[in-house]
């Protein structure tokens, strides 16, 4: 009889201590919540920044504004705006886009007949859309709806200093399945005698760094040379380079002054018309542009032109010394960055 009262004690005693073990477990887990994220080992320290020799105080063109007081650039370790699938056109009767190009960069290869005249790659009624001095606020956005609004496509050669502006504007244009190239830094003509020859290649490889970090991911390969100015010796320079230079065949003249939507479109129109196909030159920065699109893409519809897109094999790469030096030179702290795109830092592993 004691020995049975004994056992009874005894797993009554192992029951409560197996209870208590499984809601200490269950409880413990419950605290844990959702996986922690383990931070990023942050990055080495960049080494010692390049000064440029370009200035800021040379003589530019009318076009280049000065800062506006309430922007200020997106950190360098910014996510990369992930490109949009491809959506069917709601427009039915939209210009669209008739065939796309793909470059090869390699040696430096020119393009638009008032410079270059190697390769005529373009059939007779077919367009390429261009547009310099971007980005900026309100007379972007309304470019790239004129273009949406007809489903086709544009290259944007962006200034420097302005991408550094205005970065969101930038990434929507390549967001939206637009080319961007680049046009320097501050929009210097290269061939100014106040230029040397340190500051007109700082001028473009400055420039090429502020689209980069502006984006978030390297542009195309693509260069215009501000006011058609073809700088001899940068001409060779981007042949090393691998970096396309475009001239122009129809140029808008929507930067003078006195300049209406109407007469840009007359402006185009009528050079279009008697050389039946071409590369037009175009601003963005320049408001009655945008408030001439959609009429001058209804023209080019009527008229049977088709759009043709631009688009680089091989991306463009930057220097690392103007890389850093842009960081320096914008008060961005490089301690502590990472250049890694976010998808290879942070990844969710469970939801």
């Amino acid at each position: 009889m004691r020995n049975a009262l004994g056992l009874m004690l005894a797993s009554v005693v192992a029951a409560v201590v197996i209870a208590a073990g499984g809601w200490f477990y269950y409880s413990a887990r419950a605290d844990q919540g959702a996986p922690k994220t383990v931070a990023a080992r942050a990055a080495d320290q960049l080494p010692a920044q390049a000064k440029l020799a370009a200035k800021d105080d040379v003589e530019t063109t009318a076009t280049i504004a000065a800062k506006p007081t309430a922007a200020a650039p997106a950190p360098a370790s910014a996510p990369v705006m992930p490109m949009q699938p491809r959506q069917a056109c709601a427009n039915p009767n939209a210009l669209g886009v008739s065939r796309v190009v793909e470059i090869d960069t390699t040696g430096g290869p020119g393009f638009g007949f008032e410079h270059f005249k190697q390769f005529d790659f373009l059939t007779d009624k077919e367009v390429v859309l261009t547009f310099d001095d971007g980005p900026w606020p309100v007379n972007t956005p309304a470019v790239l709806k004129a273009l949406a609004d007809e489903c086709t496509k544009g290259l944007f050669f962006s200034v420097g200093k302005h991408a550094t502006y205005h970065p969101e504007i930038l990434k929507q244009v390549l967001a939206q399945g637009h080319t961007v190239g680049t046009h320097t830094w501050s929009h210097v003509n290269l061939n100014s005698k106040k230029m040397t020859e340190q500051q007109v290649k700082d001028e473009v490889e400055k420039g090429f760094s502020a689209v980069r970090f502006a984006l978030g991911t390297n542009p195309a390969p693509f260069f215009r040379f501000p006011q058609l100015q073809h700088n001899p010796a940068m001409v060779t320079y981007f042949g090393t380079r691998n970096v396309a230079m475009f001239s122009t065949d129809i140029d808008s003249f929507d930067f003078r002054k006195g300049a209406t939507p109407e007469k840009i479109v007359e402006t185009v129109m009528t050079r279009l018309d008697k050389l039946g196909k071409g590369i037009i030159l175009m601003h963005d920065f320049q408001k009655h542009t945008g408030e001439a699109m959609p009429a001058l893409l209804a023209r080019l519809k009527a008229g049977g032109y088709k759009v043709v897109q631009m688009k680089a094999k091989a991306t463009l790469q930057t220097l690392p010394e103007y890389d850093e030096a842009l960081m320096k030179d914008m008060k961005v702290p490089t301690a502590g960055t990472n250049a890694r795109p976010i998808s290879s830092v942070v990844q969710t592993v469970s939801q």
